[in-house]
């Protein structure tokens, strides 16, 4: 049974594979004791004394909150560039990416990255995280193409074995820039990543991988990591979604087992969870529990007193056998509604309880308020609540305006002829009895 897809339609932020990124795991290493440590790994340029010393008061400048004095020193560092060696404009660079990026100024701190890896003669320690700090300042600042050829870039100049962060951020990019199969790829070496090592992947790397699946319109797949993520974390929203997505695929009594499970755990809140289960209970052959339900959301005010909501469970109650619980709610579903259709309903319940004179009344007052869907099936209700009264004549008048439509007109012939006999028959033994 489908039921309630925008369960699983993820907004971006819900996709965030690094839902908060600390300068510390973005930033490329900026201290000045590191500077020197890492000329000792390459042959590269000596950072000078004088140039260490203007760099590392910038650095405590901006560390203190004086940002703008920070930024005028490496300024007037830049203004002797010329006469600077290529590890030194490398470092000048990084400073100043450090200091936008804290100002939340991405853009210039991209750029100022930039600068960094075009320099030649720099560690390759800087070069690495300088690039993969570069795809994280994109992926942050929206542009997800460059996230991936800052990623390729990186991999390029990588000798080391590729980590998870590798993957899970080229997924999100790839996400993001609907290049779905491409993410899948990234996002499931990640997982697998993780459990060869006997760990839980992470909760937001399998909400990617659900959210993908669902994109790439593989329902299977959606269910076999909605049923990981239940196992694993436990959570209202994924025993919900694994529910819905049962009923995409046909497994009623699956969907129907694991709502029930949900709730029994108190996991059923929402309006539009009271109403899927409501649904579901209805499709699977229990309409009274979809009553009930149904009603105890407008009881707890999550659901709407509405006609839609109010007919849901007096229909639920006709079908569970209960047509004297639904009088109630076809009754306030048509306070609230503008035509007939609700009145017609109670005719249609009050001759199935075989009560003839409020069939009668129901029938003739969905006539006078109109607006019917099927405006012959209330003038049959009419007929045979008549009929039953022994009111002949008034209920071949019924049948006689529910013969002038086509959908009822051969049913209200018949019922014409079979009324007429009785009206005769009824006269025949009157007569003998005189």
């Amino acid at each position: 049974m489908k039921l309630i897809k925008n369960a699983l339609v993820l907004s971006a932020a819900a996709l965030a594979i690094n839902a908060s990124i600390s300068l510390v795991s973005l930033l490329p290493e900026v201290s000045m004791s590191s500077a020197y440590a890492a000329t000792k790994t390459k042959r590269v340029p000596a950072l000078r004394e004088k140039v260490y010393s203007q760099l590392a008061r910038a650095q405590k400048l901006a560390d203190d909150g004086n940002v703008q004095e920070g930024l005028e020193v490496l300024d007037s560092i830049q203004e002797r560039s010329s006469s600077m060696n290529s590890y030194e404009v490398a470092m000048m660079h990084n400073f100043y990416g450090f200091i936008y990026y804290n100002e939340n100024e991405l853009s210039k701190a991209i750029a100022s990255f930039e600068k960094v890896v075009a320099e030649e003669a720099i560690p390759e320690s800087l070069k690495l995280s300088t690039t993969f700090s570069l795809a994280q300042l994109a992926m942050a600042n929206g542009d997800y193409e460059k996230t991936v050829v800052y990623l390729d870039n990186w991999k390029a100049l990588n000798t080391q074995p590729i980590k998870s962060n590798y993957y899970t951020l080229k997924a999100q990019a790839l996400y993001q820039n609907k290049s779905y199969q491409d993410a899948l790829e990234n996002i499931n070496v990640a997982i697998s990543l993780s459990e060869s090592k006997n760990e839980v992947p992470k909760e937001n790397w399998l909400v990617l991988q659900r959210a993908l699946y669902y994109s790439l319109n593989q329902p299977k797949n959606v269910i076999g990591t909605l049923e990981k993520m239940v196992q694993l974390f436990d959570k209202p929203q994924y025993w919900i979604q694994l529910g819905g997505m049962y009923g995409e695929v046909g497994e009623e009594k699956k969907q129907l087992a694991i709502l029930e499970t949900a709730k029994q755990r108190g996991f059923i809140k929402t309006k539009s969870e009271v109403l899927q289960l409501a649904q579901v209970y209805l499709y699977n052959g229990l309409p009274f529990k979809a009553a009930q339900t149904l009603k105890q959301g407008i009881d707890s005010k999550v659901i709407d007193n509405s006609e839609k909501n109010l007919s849901f469970i007096a229909e639920a109650y006709v079908q569970a056998k209960d047509e004297e619980k639904s009088i109630t709610f076809f009754e306030e579903a048509d306070k609230l509604a503008s035509h007939g259709n609700f009145q017609q309903r109670l005719a249609e319940v009050y001759i199935n309880m075989e009560h003839y004179n409020e069939a009668a009344d129901a029938a003739r007052a969905a006539l006078d308020k109109g607006g019917l869907t099927f405006e012959s099936n209330a003038y049959v209700a009419l007929g045979m609540a008549q009929y039953n009264l022994e009111n002949f004549d008034a209920s071949i008048l019924a049948f006689e305006q529910a013969e002038k439509h086509k959908k009822s007109a051969r049913l209200a012939k018949q019922w014409i002829k079979y009324v007429q006999n009785e009206k005769l028959h009824k006269l025949s033994l009157k007569q003998a009895l005189l």
